[in-house]
């Protein structure tokens, strides 16, 4: 017998938080059966399995992120969306160890949902490369760039490695500030 208010949307938030506690890597059906208290073909009432749920899980992540940096962008000057957003994906990354490598899928195009969350994830870096003059295959390329280099920063940060006696926070800052200049001096504005 189903657990009672339990609902795909639940199972989902209790996965995010499981997989925030114990790695996004080392979450499992059976894991999270367990935290919810119900027997393991319990979930495939709301989930159809392990890929259908780090599916959902993705989508979810996604959809977070995306407001945070949405928020972290919204009503400010270039540079200062420059500087807070990567902040705001970092800091995500941190609060969320677990979530966060969900985020890095891409949309599943037969969810709604997934795909209006890339696509706000997306759209709030496009709005702060618009504010560099950048657009069309100009900003796919710079978004590949600036995902790149915050997702390269923090799985090293993530995994310990950074050794180097100087401040972690400071040589994040000048990741960012060197984001700037590269897109302040974006080659080929043809496009722009």
């Amino acid at each position: 017998m189903p657990r009672a208010g339990l609902n795909q949307q639940a199972v989902v938030r209790e996965a995010a938080r499981l997989a925030d506690e114990v790695g996004f890597d080392r979450l499992t059906l059976a894991a999270l059966a367990g935290r919810l208290g119900v027997a393991l073909p319990s979930l495939y009432k709301h989930v159809k399995g392990a890929d259908a749920l780090t599916q959902k899980l993705a989508a979810l992540a996604t959809a977070e992120i995306a407001t945070e940096l949405t928020a972290a962008a919204a009503g400010r000057p270039v540079w200062t969306r420059c500087a807070r957003s990567p902040a705001a994906y970092r800091g995500y990354a941190r609060r969320h160890p677990g979530r966060y490598p969900a985020t890095q899928r891409v949309p599943d195009p037969t969810d709604p949902d997934h795909v209006a969350a890339g696509e706000g994830a997306v759209g709030a870096i496009y709005a702060i490369l618009l504010g560099y003059g950048l657009s069309g295959d100009a900003a796919v390329d710079a978004t590949r760039m600036l995902r790149g280099a915050l997702h390269g920063f923090i799985t090293l940060e993530t995994a310990g490695g950074f050794g180097l006696p100087r401040d972690v926070d400071r040589s994040f800052d000048q990741l960012v500030a060197a984001l700037d200049v590269a897109f302040r001096s974006w080659p080929g504005g043809a496009d722009r």
